[in-house]
C-alpha cells in the first residue's frame, strides 16, 4: 500500500462524490464516482449510499486498503457533527466518525468540507506555499470557509454566517443569493464586497482564495472587489473536497 495514495469522498447536500488521489501531485488516479445524496439526508441513507460508492473506488486496482477520508457539511468535533447544512437535523450531535466506520466496516478520517477544500488548497493549489493567514471562502448554497496560518489548518470556521447589518451574511452573499432573487453579476459583488471588507477587518488575512462552482466565473465578479488583501479563485473546485480528505486522512493516519 502507497502512503501517496488515498481514498477522498466528499459528501454534499445534493452528491457524494469519491476518487483515489495521488497525494504526491493531486492528482485523480480513478474516474471520480458520483451518486445522488439520499433525498432528506438521513444518516443511514448517506451511509449506505457512500458504502456503494466506496466499494465502487475500492474495486479500482490496489484501492482496497488504501485509507479513506470523508469530508462532510457540518462542523466535526472529536468525529461528532455538530451541525447541519442541506441534510438532515438527525446528524447534529451525532457520533459521525463512528457510525461510518461501523457502516462502511474500516476505519476512516472525518472532517468538515470547507477545511478538507482549504486544505486541498494549501497542498495542490492556491495557497500552497503561501505563509501567513489564508483564509478560502466556497461559495455556494451558503459560504463554507477554511483558515490556514503558514498552512496549518484551523478547523471548523464558520464566518459565512457572520453576523452583518443584522442579518446571517451567508443568506446575503452566498452564491445561492444571487441565483434566488437574481441579481447581477455587479449586484452580487456589492455584497461581496461587504463581507470580504468585514472579514478582511476582522483577520487581516494575506491571502483569500475563492472556491465553490462559481469560482469558475471569477473574471465576473472578482475584478469589482476593492480590498487590501490578494483575492484569487481556487484551482481544485469540485475535486478540492476528495483530494483535501484524502490528504487529511493520510496525514492523521496512526
Amino acid at each position: 500500500m502507497s502512503s501517496t495514495m488515498a481514498i477522498g469522498i466528499d459528501i454534499g447536500g445534493t452528491g457524494i462524490k469519491g476518487a483515489v488521489v495521488d497525494l504526491s501531485t493531486g492528482k485523480l488516479l480513478s474516474d471520480r464516482v458520483k451518486l445522488p445524496t439520499p433525498k432528506g439526508g438521513r444518516p443511514a441513507d448517506i451511509i449506505e449510499t457512500t458504502r456503494t460508492l466506496l466499494e465502487t473506488v475500492s474495486a479500482v486496482d490496489g484501492a482496497g486498503a488504501l485509507p479513506v477520508g470523508i469530508c462532510f457539511p457540518a462542523v466535526v468535533k472529536n468525529g461528532h457533527t455538530m451541525s447541519a447544512a442541506n441534510v438532515s437535523d438527525k446528524w447534529i450531535g451525532l457520533a459521525a466518525e463512528k457510525l461510518f466506520e461501523k457502516g462502511l466496516g474500516q476505519p476512516i478520517h472525518f472532517v468538515n468540507d470547507a477545511d478538507a477544500a482549504g486544505y486541498a488548497e494549501s497542498q495542490f493549489g492556491a495557497a500552497k506555499g503561501v505563509s501567513g493567514v489564508v483564509i478560502m471562502t466556497t461559495l455556494g448554497t451558503g459560504i463554507g470557509t477554511a483558515l490556514l496560518n503558514d498552512g496549518v489548518l484551523v478547523p471548523n470556521t464558520e464566518l459565512g454566517h457572520l453576523q452583518i447589518d443584522g442579518v446571517d451574511y451567508e443568506t446575503k452573499a452566498a452564491y445561492s443569493a444571487k441565483e434566488r432573487e437574481n441579481l447581477s453579476w455587479e449586484k452580487w459583488a456589492g455584497r461581496l464586497q461587504r463581507y470580504y471588507s468585514t472579514v478582511e477587518a476582522l483577520f487581516s488575512p494575506d491571502l483569500f482564495i475563492v472556491g465553490g462552482g462559481v469560482s469558475k466565473h471569477h473574471q465576473e465578479f472578482l475584478p469589482l472587489l476593492r480590498l487590501k488583501t490578494a483575492i484569487i479563485p481556487a484551482v481544485h473546485r469540485n475535486n478540492a473536497g476528495i483530494l483535501g480528505a484524502a490528504a487529511l486522512a493520510v496525514k492523521h493516519q496512526v
